[in-house]
């Protein structure tokens, strides 16, 4: 029990700010506007923060690859697998919140002053890759683009061999400390959300309450119905009726040890037990769960539909517009896979989509929230995910 609060406390301290926050936004609205400051001071240190960890986290994660890996026809299969099921999560999770719509919140456009840019398409795709000086590189206003310039700083520091070494420690070691201070900003969480939460109860009124609750029901019921349903399906794929009965006989552990720690490095060791006892060959287990741990996220895929869905929602505009759900699917795939190996790195992902859809930051506190409390059952489809990928992976690839 100590074990499951201490993996748990960080949302049970962040649901007691919520609920400090909301009680004083219903009983003391009077007050909000000399607290909402802290939430201010939360998100920008939260801005500033995470822009330089993600150029540090991708480009280190590329430049330190070992030369000697086999890029053959596992890591092929494998790479196909993984954006199957994260395009199936995402796209499973949209026709959801088509088929159950969530009503939005009646007020949102008075809390909200800022507006969706209206660039013109070939701007946008510019600005959405590039940018036109350096230093830009560095804001959270094109974190799409600094994406790829860590990619690719990645990629050449790799290149550089021996002569790349002093900078490719210096990018290992530049990560570790972001990391850190990214993990000293988040104990502050508690209080900014709270106080931002404050803000938005007095704003806009207790429907606040219901408009979070039904996002939060449908994320929980359709990942319940996408683990059984789902997962089953792709063991069936992968081996049959016994794929199926040797997937749920040894998901259980792996199930309920993503519960317990809330993490999915944390799961990967009862993942590859899992994938021992089911039959998988080590060499397929060995690359397709510890790369899935970082890479492939289900889970993550889901929350991320659920999040862009809740921030049209709040700035009142079509979440169902064909391009907005291709951008969508498009954010997804770059969440799954920057989110992998960084310590709340759902966050970034959060940041990726208010750049790119050029959205308010008001919706930043919303969706951080509902990303927050999908949390455990998120994890538990990231990690036991690995598990029937790396079945799905083992059907294609004999060894």
């Amino acid at each position: 029990m100590k074990e499951v609060l201490k993996n748990y406390s960080g949302i049970i301290f962040l649901l007691l700010g919520i609920v400090a926050g909301s009680i004083i936004g219903i009983t003391a609205p009077n007050i909000v506007e000399y607290i909402k400051p802290l939430g201010d001071i939360f998100l920008n240190l939260l801005f500033v923060s995470v822009v330089p960890l993600v150029f540090f986290a991708v480009s280190n994660s590329i430049a330190s690859l070992e030369q000697q890996s086999k890029f053959g026809r596992i890591i092929l299969v494998m790479s196909f697998t993984f954006l199957f099921f994260i395009l199936t999560a995402a796209i499973f999770t949209i026709c959801v919140v088509y088929v159950f719509p969530v009503s939005g919140v009646s007020g949102s456009s008075e809390v909200i002053s800022e507006t969706v840019s209206e660039d013109s398409w070939g701007n946008r795709i510019v600005s959405f890759f590039t940018v036109g000086e350096f230093t830009q590189l560095f804001s959270r206003q094109n974190m799409l683009a600094l994406l790829i310039f860590a990619f690719m700083t990645g990629f050449a520091a790799r290149k550089a061999g021996e002569k790349g070494h002093p900078f490719r420690v210096f990018i290992a070691s530049g990560y570790e400390v972001m990391k850190e201070l990214l993990l000293l900003i988040m104990k502050l969480a508690p209080i900014g959300l709270g106080a931002y939460f404050a803000y938005q109860v007095a704003t806009l009124g207790p429907q606040l309450f219901g408009f979070y609750a039904k996002p939060l029901g449908l994320y929980y019921i359709a990942g319940i119905v996408y683990f059984f349903v789902f997962f089953s399906l792709y063991a069936f794929m992968a081996n049959g009726q016994k794929g199926i009965k040797s997937f749920w006989t040894n998901a259980v552990y792996p199930t309920l040890t993503a519960l317990s720690t809330c993490s999915s490095f944390a799961t990967m060791p009862a993942n590859l037990l899992a994938a021992s006892k089911i039959g998988i060959p080590n060499s397929i287990a060995n690359l397709v769960i510890p790369i899935g741990t970082t890479l492939h996220k289900n889970g993550s895929s889901m929350s991320s539909i659920i999040k862009i869905y809740v921030a049209f929602l709040i700035i009142g505009k079509d979440f169902f517009d064909p391009a907005n759900l291709l951008l969508a699917l498009g954010i997804t795939i770059f969440v799954s896979i920057v989110a992998g190996g960084i310590p709340n790195g759902g966050y970034i992902g959060e940041m990726l989509m208010i750049s790119v859809y050029k959205l308010p930051q008001e919706a930043i506190p919303a969706v951080m929230i509902i990303g927050t409390l999908v949390d455990p059952l998120a994890t538990v489809l990231n990690a036991v995910g690995d598990i029937v990928a790396a079945m799905f992976v083992n059907r294609f690839v004999k060894v």
